[in-house]
């Protein structure tokens, strides 16, 4: 059992990921956060890792009638 959906595509790391943004912002879709995976190892860690970004992703009429319904429906952290 996996537990990722995986798709090799025909196309540059860059295409790709402009396609993923356009393919979210047609369904509504906007990027809050994006992190290059990448960068932030060399950088952290001085270590070589492939191309490698998360995006955060949020439909905000769907965020806010979800946190409307229930304001702990997302994950949140305090720090006191």
């Amino acid at each position: 059992m996996s537990y990722y959906f995986s798709k090799i595509i025909d196309c540059s790391f860059e295409e790709a990921l402009n396609n993923v943004n356009e393919a979210l912002k047609k369904e509504g879709f906007g990027i809050l956060t994006e992190i290059d995976v990448q960068a932030t190892l060399k950088n952290k860690l001085d270590v070589d890792f492939r191309k490698y970004k998360i995006l955060g992703a949020c439909n905000q009429p769907l965020a806010h009638k979800a946190l409307t319904a229930e304001d702990k429906i997302g994950f949140y952290f305090l720090a006191m």
